[in-house]
């Protein structure tokens, strides 16, 4: 538990540091192909700065307005808050802020930067269609990112991952319309190789970058669910009431509609539904099967 606690505190610093490279680097790579356009590094150093320090503060309360969630006082639903408190004292926590989305489809995750700035957010859905064992199976669960410091790492990716894609886009078009196309004419006419190969590179770097970003959010995301899952069992000492809360979920039919590709991660279970191969490919969870099958054997 302390070397993943440790492990995700690694990996949010070295995160942010190679976020802060990438940025740089990428405005380093433009302002090189656009010499008479001077402002494009200092504004790329600035961006990413910015970035990385909004994202470590705010990144929770970006997701929360992302996914358009809701405070939950503990006057208005005593019984789920009770119910969080309750697991939080057992697993040695603070009491996370409770926040509920209006969705019917049944899901749930929790953000912030640490134990003490927790929020685990449920799905109306999530309350309505699953019992009290189950429902304290999948609050234990993300509880458990909670204490191994997840929430945070897992944050930060979802608003990591939409900058980085902010700023391809913003290259790219900068670079096919207006200043791209004439100082590529200029370029070229004037046989300047050294300005074409890195005109290449920079193109190369804007369209590759949103894939890199995706795959690291997908390395990041799946290891770490199982190790909740396995923490919820201990936690609730009932491996069962996950695995019906999983089977429940990955059943119902609904999609979350407040979800999308960068916000997908934090759920406990993937808001998409459908068969389709790529989305099984590009998977942000393992599959459903697997984890109901460890927390079975962990009931035997």
């Amino acid at each position: 538990m302390y070397k993943q606690i440790s492990a995700n505190k690694q990996k949010t610093f070295a995160l942010l540091t190679f976020f802060l490279v990438f940025v740089i680097g990428l405005g380093y790579v433009f302002s090189r192909v656009y010499p008479e356009y001077t402002w494009i590094l200092p504004v790329a150093v600035i961006f990413a700065v910015g970035s990385s320090w909004i994202n470590y503060f705010y990144s929770d309360k970006i997701v929360l307005a992302i996914s358009r969630a809701r405070e939950v006082k503990k006057s208005d639903n005593p019984e789920l808050y009770r119910l969080v408190e309750n697991l939080a004292i057992t697993a040695g926590l603070p009491t996370p802020k409770v926040y509920l989305i209006d969705d019917t489809a049944p899901n749930a995750f929790a953000t912030g930067r640490g134990p003490k700035q927790a929020v685990v957010v449920v799905t109306i859905g999530l309350l309505q269609k699953l019992d009290k064992l189950e429902l304290e199976g999948v609050i234990g669960h993300e509880l458990s990112h909670v204490k191994n410091y997840d929430i945070r790492l897992q944050t930060i990716v979802v608003t990591l991952v939409g900058v980085v894609a902010l700023m391809s886009d913003f290259f790219l078009r900068f670079t096919w319309f207006g200043a791209g196309r004439r100082r590529d004419r200029e370029e070229r006419e004037g046989g300047g190789q050294l300005q074409l190969i890195l005109f290449v590179v920079a193109i190369a770097l804007a369209i590759l970058a949103p894939i890199a970003a995706t795959l690291i959010q997908l390395a990041i995301s799946r290891k770490r669910e199982f190790l909740a899952d396995a923490d919820s069992a201990l936690l609730t000492r009932y491996p069962d009431g996950l695995a019906k809360a999983l089977q429940k979920i990955a059943a119902d039919p609904e999609p979350l509609e407040v979800a999308n590709k960068a916000t997908a991660h934090l759920y406990i279970a993937s808001p998409f539904k459908g068969a389709q191969f790529m989305s099984k490919l590009f998977s942000t969870h393992p599959p459903i099967p697997e984890r109901i099958k460890a927390l079975r054997e962990m009931a035997i």
